[in-house]
């Protein structure tokens, strides 16, 4: 969903320039692009249906994965070729699809990672990776140029010359100037089963705290919370407007560090972070620990929630 998240800010931009957008959406992402734009013409994408685990390494239960993926990828393709012809499409722009290219459109990929972090076989899953990001014209990426400057440090370094334009952080919130209401907002964020998983963690671990919280989950449990504490504020899927106004009145964000939520959090100018990447993840685990050293927040596995203090 982060990947739909970011880009609001793209689509916003070029309908103010005039452009007619057709936006492909999934399951997942649906309730986003209605929400936000529902004036547009939506197409189903094939959906990757990616399973995730509380046991296996994400790497691991991911390349357990691949030829799945590369099935989807040839079925979004095909579907692509078929839309350009009957909606005479002139420009796509993907987001982490890696099917959505074609010759006969001009071809941009959105992507942060030029320069995949994994634990085994980093250089087989580059070479994959950047064979894939050739396929396009363009390459975006969502971050500062100059790396002094970079939110994702060295995965965003374009060290495999590719056809890049750094365009930016991204983010479709709207920083609002608001007192301060929670000592704490937990944003947990992610796949499942490793969101509910950190959504119980969190409850079980405030349920004798004695400060104002807020906890914003897309978990299906959510609705079957009946003993969450009085101080505890549980909202599931708030709105855009809603998100800002949560996170601009609380004092320190505790949350996943995917790079959306990361781009969110500098575009709301909150400093005050506590990162628990996903367990087995290897680009949280390394956003976590650039950004404890760039910008000071608090780097948390989540193996030590238990025994730290709020």
């Amino acid at each position: 969903m982060g990947h739909a998240t970011r880009c609001v800010p793209i689509i916003r931009t070029l309908l103010s320039n005039g452009n007619t957008v057709l936006l492909g959406t999934t399951s997942l992402t649906e309730k986003i692009f209605k929400e936000e734009f529902p004036q547009l013409e939506r197409i189903q994408l094939p959906e990757y249906n990616i399973s995730y685990s509380s046991v296996l390494p994400l790497w691991l239960k991911l390349g357990t994965q691949y030829p799945k993926v590369l099935k989807v990828i040839k079925e979004e393709n095909e579907l692509l070729e078929k839309l350009i012809k009957e909606k005479k499409i002139e420009v796509v722009i993907s987001d982490n699809r890696y099917g959505l290219y074609s010759k006969n459109a001009q071809s941009i990929i959105v992507c942060h990672q030029l320069n995949l972090k994994t634990p085994f076989f980093e250089k087989w899953s580059n070479s994959t990776h950047v064979e894939l990001l050739k396929k396009f014209d363009e390459v975006w990426v969502p971050d500062h140029k100059p790396k002094d400057k970079r939110l994702a440090g060295d995965l965003s370094e374009n060290v495999f010359s590719l056809n890049c334009k750094y365009i930016g952080p991204l983010s479709r919130l709207t920083k609002k100037e608001a007192e301060i209401k929670f000592d704490h907002l937990f944003l947990l964020s992610g796949p499942e089963p490793t969101q509910t998983d950190l959504l119980k963690s969190v409850i079980e671990k405030l349920k004798d705290h004695q400060g104002k919280v807020a906890i914003i989950s897309s978990s299906p449990i959510c609705d079957d919370l009946n003993d969450v504490p009085e101080n505890i504020y549980l909202k599931k899927l708030p709105n855009a407007e809603e998100l800002s106004a949560l996170i601009t009145r609380s004092r320190t964000i505790v949350c996943r560090c995917g790079y959306s939520t990361l781009m969110d959090m500098y575009a709301l100018g909150k400093k005050d972070l506590i990162l628990i990447p996903t367990p087995g993840q290897t680009e949280q685990e390394y956003l976590a620990e650039y950004w404890s050293k760039k910008f000071k927040s608090v780097y948390l596995p989540q193996d030590k929630l238990e025994t730290y203090t709020f």
